[in-house]
């Protein structure tokens, strides 16, 4: 167990071990932020890195921490993390850019789906993240 201002992290020993995420986070006394999933659309709304999942990975993330930002939270106190994919298997090249960003000591929980398809055509991710800050 590791515990944070705002919430504990647990792997207990009776589940399979753990790669960069968390079995369960538990969270006291701490409002809730959620940020829909993100996508990867500048400010201008025109899709960056069509093609390239890395590069749609670090706009989705880009803006996400925006999202924190503008709640007053950053990705230290994200408890959930969501991807969507279009395709599983390169989910290496996503937890290498997500571990640019989240605390890689207390990962958040996460779950990854793959979808057969996203909001539009040309788009490869999409994750959702849900954090906490202070009361």
């Amino acid at each position: 167990m590791k515990h944070t201002e705002r919430a504990t992290f647990i792997n207990p020993e009776t589940m399979p071990p753990t790669f960069g995420y968390t079995h369960v986070v538990e969270v006291r006394n701490a409002r809730t932020i959620y940020v829909s999933g993100q996508i990867a659309l500048n400010k201008d709304g025109q899709v960056v890195g069509a093609g390239d999942l890395a590069v749609q990975t670090k706009q989705v993330f880009e803006n996400i921490k925006s999202a924190l930002d503008a709640a007053g939270v950053g990705f230290h106190d994200v408890v959930k993390l969501t991807f969507f994919v279009t395709d599983i298997s390169q989910m290496g090249i996503v937890r290498e850019i997500r571990d640019q960003y989240i605390n890689t000591v207390n990962p958040p929980a996460s779950s990854a789906v793959e979808v057969r398809k996203l909001i539009r055509d040309d788009l490869l991710i999409e994750v959702e993240a849900i954090a906490v800050g202070s009361l």
